[in-house]
């Protein structure tokens, strides 16, 4: 047995353990990463990159069908076979080679492997030869291994071999018949990428489509899946699924509705992957989420532990993963060295974001993009609050986007504060404007100086001028 020692270990080389090593690495620490799958995680193989690859070459031809002129030039549908090919492609062929060579490059050392936790500071990685490696941290163990697809308690559906996110966004072929089971952001997504592909796609949405997101917001999403043919019915819940000799899946519904398809698709949440990496031996549940502090510290696993990205359950976002991996690999060396530590809000070495100003997109059609909170969220957060909505396409860019343009706008005001609270934009290419509105949260910009920040004219952008019109000078 081997064993070695650095600064930090980090389990899981996902872009949160990356970000979180090379961030140590940077503040003049060692640190060594571990992974017992890809270098550079469910992002870069199953799920951020491949899959807005699967849902691009749909949105840039829907984008051009809405233009007369530029309609006239397409001929024929997509192409499923270049459009998996180019999704292949941004997945790396399922190859890390590149990634790898980006830890070299980085000073950062990488062991494959399980990694478990076997006592304080020390992560003991069995490789799939069955040789141990124990690495020792001086200063910090950090957790970022992530989060997989949570597999419902249905009657017969392990045994029917059901897709996952992973297989949705890998798929080599398309299914004739798709059904999804789940009504979130993966199966609002996979519905629209796999029906313009050309599958037959039912979405069975328990809790509606998109239910954490503005109500407006999945009754658009849900009429547009409509006209493209996808069958979405709304409150139907799966009680059972069988897979037959032929292939075929029989799902049942509660209601006695049946749904046949070629393939299933599970898209009903994530669950940690902490179950097995040797919380036990530090005194934590295994294949439990871990609580941290302000400064992403695991609550209950002594000074040295630290969890960053899904596995804390903060927010279960890529972007935000890599923001708390910053703060995490700066809280770790300011420590290490004894300087300051800005734990205060708003902090260097705090993840404060998490709280109200986070951004999503949602790459269906039409986008949804917002930021901070819903209108119900900062009601029940206690927010003496004002809602101010207006017709993304009445603005006069968005009608020289795209003829027909359908959108809506919505700003969440505190009107003690007088600042907002909340954004949620949808239309078709609104995810480059969520920014502007992310800023004007975190910044806590008062309405008063944001009627300043003039927006050029004729662009979608109007709308920030239409919805401060709208709430009155």
């Amino acid at each position: 047995m081997t064993t070695i020692e650095y600064d930090v270990v980090v389990i899981g080389a996902g872009p949160v353990g990356e970000n979180v090593a090379d961030r140590v690495v940077q503040g003049g620490l060692t640190a060594a990463i571990v992974e017992r799958e890809l270098v550079g995680g469910e992002c870069s193989y199953w799920a951020c990159m491949p899959t807005k690859a699967l849902l691009r070459s749909a949105s840039a031809l829907r984008a051009a069908r809405r233009l007369p002129g530029a309609r006239e030039a397409v001929t024929g549908d997509l192409d499923a076979a270049a459009v998996l090919g180019r999704r292949d492609s941004f997945a790396s062929h399922w190859q890390d080679d590149g990634q790898v060579s980006w830890l070299a490059s980085a000073g950062i050392a990488l062991h494959r492997g399980q990694g478990r936790i076997t006592s304080a500071r020390v992560v003991e990685v069995t490789g799939d030869d069955g040789v141990t490696t124990t690495l020792t941290a001086r200063h910090a163990v950090v957790v970022a291994t992530g989060s997989s697809a949570l597999l419902p308690d249905i009657p017969g559906l392990r045994e029917s071999a059901p897709w996952s996110s992973r297989e949705a966004a890998s798929a080599s072929s398309v299914p004739r018949r798709l059904a999804i089971i789940g009504g979130g952001v993966v199966a609002a997504e996979m519905a629209t990428a796999f029906a313009a592909l050309g599958s037959s796609v039912t979405v069975l949405a328990r809790d509606g489509v998109l239910p954490s997101a503005e109500p407006f917001a999945g009754e658009l999403v849900t009429e547009s899946l409509r006209e493209a043919g996808v069958s979405v019915r709304l409150g139907a819940e799966a009680v059972a699924v069988h897979r037959d000799d032929s292939g075929a899946v029989h799902i049942r519904t509660a209601s006695g509705e049946r749904v046949e398809a070629d393939e299933v698709l599970v898209a009903v949440g994530r669950t940690p992957n902490t179950q097995d990496i040797g919380l036990d031996r530090v005194g934590l549940a295994p294949g439990a989420w871990l609580a941290v502090d302000d400064t992403l510290r695991v609550v209950g696993g002594g000074e040295w532990l630290y969890a960053a990205g899904d596995v804390n359950r903060r927010v279960l976002l890529t972007h935000q993963g890599k923001y708390q991996a910053r703060a995490v690999g700066d809280v770790i060396v300011a420590r290490a060295k004894g300087e300051k530590v800005e734990d205060g809000r708003w902090g260097w070495h705090v993840a404060t974001a998490d709280e109200r100003a986070v951004p999503q997109v949602v790459f269906t059609d039409p986008e949804i993009a917002s930021v901070g909170l819903t209108a119900a969220a900062a009601e029940a957060a206690g927010l003496r609050t004002r809602v101010v909505d207006y017709d993304l396409g009445a603005v006069a860019g968005a009608s020289l986007h795209a003829d027909g343009y359908r959108g809506h706008a919505r700003m969440v005001v505190d009107e003690d504060r007088k600042v907002i609270v909340g954004c949620t934009l949808a239309g078709p290419d609104v995810a480059e404007l969520i920014h502007a509105a992310t800023i004007a949260i975190v910044g806590e910009v008062p309405l008063d100086r944001l009627w300043h920040a003039v927006p050029a004219y004729p662009t979608v952008s109007e709308v920030w001028l239409r919805l401060l019109e709208t709430y009155g000078r």
